[in-house]
């Protein structure tokens, strides 16, 4: 990085990559074919700030494009921050910086951290030695969403920073894994999944765990209610940590309900245009397709109806039988019934004691 780019100009005079881009074209064109990026002359670099010498910079707007590079820190004079600190928080402004890289796989950050085949991406949460907890940077990211703030990831290489873009928290925010510390202890790791806003993928390279065909049938697990880390300091979001056992205790209630009618859940891992999709449940002796949701509220239970009927349509297209089915907590409200029966969608939620199964047909 001897030559100076537009990125790294742009953070020096507080505007935006695509100004000092503008500027280049309008005066030097564009860049010959077999060169992909500008690689600023001292001449060059100096007509960009004679044009914008005087005039308003864009410290309102997010400085940097997909595949920008920079050094580590030119960011930090530009931002602040800490240089230390894989999320760093910025005062008093909507972005959050999260950087990711080879520097951390000693203390277990590598382990579940990456581009996924379902198109999102794992990353591991702060915390050297002992369980995560949500504090400082793990607490920003959690609530981001919640708090409006923009979600800004880098790749790391020595001390070079590459941009890849926007990410926002996907659905769930997190999960728990067991990871190493940094002395090789088994210890509690948040990894948050992230999605995309608007990021440019490729620059991940290619997703972990590739599916070699278009439906996969994987052994089940009940999940754990119990694994949500939470710290004793701080409370969780109004009504998070409780929603998150109900959906998860539902799923494993029912999961064990349908074994013991020798109906067996599994995962189902579904190819589906470049990514992974997995209903929550599979079971593969009555053919269901089984999408839980934490409340009968009829949002959730729309979205449900979406997923589940998505699902279905990619397990069919794959040759995997397969029958649509809604898991609640609760029986849903009539006309909610009725929609599923007429789009064919089996509902199935907890009864008196038991859970309750209403075929299409009968479900008026």
């Amino acid at each position: 990085m001897a030559d100076l780019t537009p990125a790294q100009l742009a953070l020096e005079l507080g505007v935006t990559a695509k100004r000092v881009r503008t500027i280049l074209r309008a005066r030097y064109g564009t860049l010959p074919s077999h060169e992909t990026r500008w690689q600023l002359t001292d001449e060059q670099a100096a007509h960009v700030r004679a044009e914008l010498a005087g005039k308003a910079n864009d410290s309102d707007a997010w400085p940097l494009e997909p595949g920008d590079v920079v050094l580590r820190r030119e960011l930090h004079e530009r931002f602040g921050g800490s240089r230390q600190n894989g999320i760093v928080t910025l005062p008093g402004q909507d972005d959050i910086l999260i950087f990711s890289g080879s520097g951390g796989s000693s203390h277990g950050y590598a382990v579940h951290e990456g581009y996924r085949e379902d198109g999102s991406f794992g990353y591991t949460g702060e915390g050297q030695v002992g369980d995560q907890e949500f504090l400082r940077g793990n607490k920003a990211i959690r609530d981001s969403a919640a708090n409006g703030k923009r979600l800004q990831l880098f790749t790391v290489e020595g001390t070079r920073a590459q941009y890849v873009g926007e990410f926002t928290t996907g659905e769930p925010t997190y999960r728990v894994e067991t990871i190493p510390d940094r002395n090789g202890s088994p210890r509690k790791g948040i990894i948050f999944n992230l999605v995309p806003v608007s990021a440019d993928m490729s620059l991940l390279g290619e997703p972990e765990g590739p599916l070699l065909n278009g439906a996969e049938v994987l052994s089940w697990m009940p999940p754990d209610a119990s694994d949500i880390v939470i710290a004793q300091t701080e409370e969780a979001p109004p009504g998070e940590r409780v929603v998150s056992r109900i959906e998860m205790q539902l799923q494993a209630d029912f999961g064990e309900w349908s074994r013991e009618r020798n109906d067996p859940p599994s995962r189902l891992l579904l190819r589906s245009d470049g990514a992974t999709i997995e209903p929550d449940l599979y079971l593969a002796g009555s053919g269901f397709i089984v999408e839980a949701k934490k409340s009968i509220s009829r949002n959730l239970v729309r979205t449900a109806i979406g997923q589940v009927l998505d699902y279905t349509h990619v397990a069919e297209r794959h040759g995997t039988a397969a029958r649509p089915m809604v898991l609640l907590p609760g029986r849903p409200a009539p006309d909610l019934m009725t929609l599923m029966s007429k789009l064919g969608i089996t509902v199935a939620f907890r009864g008196d004691g038991d859970f309750e199964v209403v075929e299409p047909a009968s479900a008026d």
